[in-house]
């Protein structure tokens, strides 16, 4: 067990209420066909014929590839990261670098989830097991791009983002516009609050020439980056709702994450750093869950 809680560390297993949410939202926009109810306006509508066990079956493969494809991210990051890490005072503790797991044992396990995750996407569809390749090299890319560009942030909420794409392809097997805005939302939110947590290593990416967003403009510039990115969120939501025709329970779903992002700013100051982790994970797990809760309760009850 002592093994397990190791492992469930070294991946931020906690930190998956980032990302599902957003891959549930993806996968039931994808049960409910988008179709034109009269001539030039269009809605979301529940297929009169459904087979519950199938969505069930389905459900269960989205929900292992994402746990496989971020565990992946996750233990290749704090392999490749691993010296880095131990210069870090407040990453020494990490699992790597503190020696409770070995880096071979961390790649390792980085390759297992990775063939993990490809099975799994073959026997959802064709389409989903084709891009899976293309999935993996964005999610494990993130780790390289902090040695080069400060935009680091943004590559890492595009890995976040292809949860709605993705969950939607495996219902699917198409694209359409309202999980891709679902996807623009992630992408700006995450880039956002990566930014917020970035503030805490912006002398030591300094001195190990290291690439971010804060090191690069400075901590109050940054902050108004990351201010701009969650803009940006808010109106791809807000965009997503008028689209979809959601219901009230939606737009409630709104209030809730956008006033998550309004709170993080307002505790996390340029010269005091001390509320980051109430920002990064408090805010955003709430944001990302409610949110996500009231997406999917106002498919069902506005929508059948």
């Amino acid at each position: 067990m002592s093994k397990v809680r190791s492992y469930l560390s070294l991946i931020k297993f906690s930190h998956t209420i980032f990302a599902m949410p957003f891959a549930l939202i993806g996968f039931f926009l994808g049960v409910f066909e988008y179709t034109s109810v009269v001539p030039g306006w269009h809605t979301l509508v529940f297929p009169p014929q459904f087979d519950w066990m199938a969505l069930l079956r389905k459900l269960g493969l989205v929900v292992l590839c994402m746990v496989f494809a971020r565990s992946a991210a996750m233990a290749f990051n704090r392999y490749l990261d691993r010296h880095f890490d131990a210069r870090n005072p407040r990453t020494a503790i990490r699992e790597v670098p503190a020696g409770v797991i070995t880096p071979k044992n961390a790649l390792l396990f980085t390759l297992v989830n990775c063939f993990l995750f490809v099975i799994t996407t073959y026997f959802i569809n064709s389409i989903c097991f084709y891009l899976s390749p293309v999935a993996l090299a964005v999610v494990l890319g993130y780790s390289y791009t902090k040695r080069f560009t400060p935009f680091c942030h943004l590559i890492l909420g595009a890995g976040l983002s292809l949860a709605p794409i993705g969950a939607y392809l495996a219902v699917t097997g198409s694209f359409a516009l309202l999980p891709i805005l679902f996807s623009v939302t992630v992408i700006f939110w995450v880039s956002g609050f990566d930014i917020i947590y970035a503030l805490q290593d912006v002398e030591f990416d300094k001195s190990n020439q290291l690439y971010s967003i804060p090191a690069w403009l400075g901590k109050g510039h940054a902050l108004r980056v990351s201010e701009f990115l969650h803009l940006l969120s808010a109106a791809a939501v807000v965009y997503a709702g008028k689209y979809g025709q959601f219901g009230w329970l939606y737009w409630a779903g709104v209030l809730v994450f956008c006033g998550m992002l309004v709170y993080q700013h307002s505790v996390v100051k340029p010269n005091d750093l001390r509320r980051v982790n109430l920002a990064f994970m408090t805010a955003n797990g709430i944001a990302s869950v409610i949110f996500a809760v009231f997406v999917i309760a106002d498919l069902f009850i506005s929508k059948i």
